[in-house]
């Protein structure tokens, strides 16, 4: 099977509750950003900054790169762009706080980068995709219009997100309540959807099984680690690289699938790899976890590794993020 030439089965009715979905998780993201959080990054901005570089750059340059050594056809590299090129996923904090990582700064980082993302995404993903003569052309065959898609972000995250920032700040009380249960039901929802697209799509996805398991893997362990090695370069501490690694690992793929299906009319190829990457990331993120935090458990005691020793109990998360 040519996944180029595959369209997955996707009706109006499916994307409409897909979009939803996107939406309640940025509604979700947020409900848990306060005011705090923004201030965190003006006030100490070298983590930030090198998590932006590292999300904005040298991610999808990466994975550019990586689409010319991989054997893949052009739709599936062109889903491995869109993936690099979406931004993180909100369980990026699950996974900090499960490795013992600074969950202030993955929280600052979540908010602020997604912020950022509803305007940059359209045209990283125009841009990078129009690196390769065949991605090129796939671009040019659906008439990707980047002014289009991002009145479509807007729409279907920007509003949201800007929706449950404005809750967050007028009602603080109703947010904290409603938070967990949307973040939780839009996570589960998204996982369940994205399986739900691959069994309705079985026939396709099994003849090209393998191959996406191979490419899905690899892909997204270069993300951990380009998270973890730019944190090193950038000489932050333990708990910061913990946070960097899974910021910079972990995308909102289902994000990617809802705009193949939106830009791209459901591409095969794309749509695979992007429906995949939303279900192995969250596995290997889980998986990444639990061994960082067992060893540095194992090492100094406490998950947190030697920062906990320091850590007081009235300490809030906006001073942890700056420590």
């Amino acid at each position: 099977m040519n996944p180029d030439a595959v369209v997955l089965n996707f009706t109006p009715g499916t994307l409409v509750i897909l979009n939803v979905v996107l939406g309640l998780i940025m509604l979700g993201i947020a409900l848990d950003t306060s005011p705090d959080d923004f201030k965190v990054v003006l006030r100490k901005p070298k983590p930030f900054v090198i998590a932006i570089l590292a999300q904005l750059l040298v991610l999808p340059a990466v994975t550019t790169a990586l689409t010319l050594v991989l054997p893949i056809p052009p739709s599936m590299a062109l889903g491995m762009i869109l993936v690099a090129c979406c931004p993180p996923g909100n369980i990026s904090q699950v996974l900090t706080h499960r490795s013992g990582g600074n969950v202030a700064l993955s929280v600052s980082m979540t908010a602020v980068g997604n912020l950022i993302y509803i305007f940059t995404m359209p045209f990283a993903i125009a841009f990078w995709g129009s690196l390769r003569d065949d991605t090129r052309a796939l671009l040019q065959a659906v008439s990707l219009n980047g002014w289009q898609m991002l009145l479509e972000i807007l729409l279907i995250i920007g509003l949201p997100f800007f929706a449950g920032l404005l809750i967050r700040a007028k009602l603080p009380a109703v947010a904290a309540k409603v938070q967990p249960f949307v973040k939780w039901f839009s996570l589960l929802a998204l996982v369940g959807f994205i399986v739900a697209a691959l069994a309705g799509n079985w026939a396709h996805f099994v003849t090209v099984f393998g191959i996406i398991v191979l490419v899905v893997t690899i892909h997204d362990a270069v993300a951990l680690a380009i998270g973890y090695g730019t944190a090193v370069v950038g000489g932050l501490g333990t708990r910061e690289r913990k946070a960097m690694t899974f910021e910079v690992g972990i995308r909102n793929a289902g994000l990617g699938l809802g705009l193949v299906f939106t830009f791209f009319g459901g591409l095969g190829g794309m749509a695979i790899v992007a429906g995949w990457w939303g279900i192995w990331d969250i596995i290997a993120g889980l998986i990444v976890a639990g061994l960082w935090a067992r060893h540095t458990r194992r090492r100094t005691g406490s998950a947190r590794g030697d920062a906990s020793r320091h850590a007081t109990v009235g300490t809030s998360d906006a001073a942890e993020a700056v420590s």
